[in-house]
């Protein structure tokens, strides 16, 4: 659907290395649990940039169950539909989470 992209980098060389192991065909989706007012999530929107990478505002009605399982913890990260983390992007972890789902496809 037009609201799933694939993680994909623009530009940065280090984004570019990270990404390096995926053909366009098994980018992983990487999504954001979102909502606003939120400084942490425009953190992570910022450090997400350079990445594609789907949004799910939390406060919309249709959000409902996502807004009781992460009001409190928002941001929340899910690589491929699968809890990563929260509050923080984390390179190292993302880069290893990245790694093991391609070692998976292999």
């Amino acid at each position: 659907s037009d609201e799933m992209f694939a993680l994909k980098t623009l530009c940065r060389p280090a984004a570019l290395q990270l990404l390096r192991p995926f053909s366009t065909k098994t980018l992983p989706t990487l999504t954001l649990f979102t909502k606003d007012p939120c400084p942490l999530c425009d953190e992570a929107k910022e450090v997400l940039q350079p990445f594609k990478h789907r949004q799910v505002d939390i406060s919309l009605p249709q959000n409902k169950l996502w807004w009781d399982k992460y009001k409190w913890d928002i941001p929340v990260f899910h690589l491929d539909g699968r809890f990563a983390m929260k509050h923080r992007v984390d390179m190292t972890l993302l880069d290893k989470l990245l790694q093991d789902i391609e070692t998976q496809k292999t």
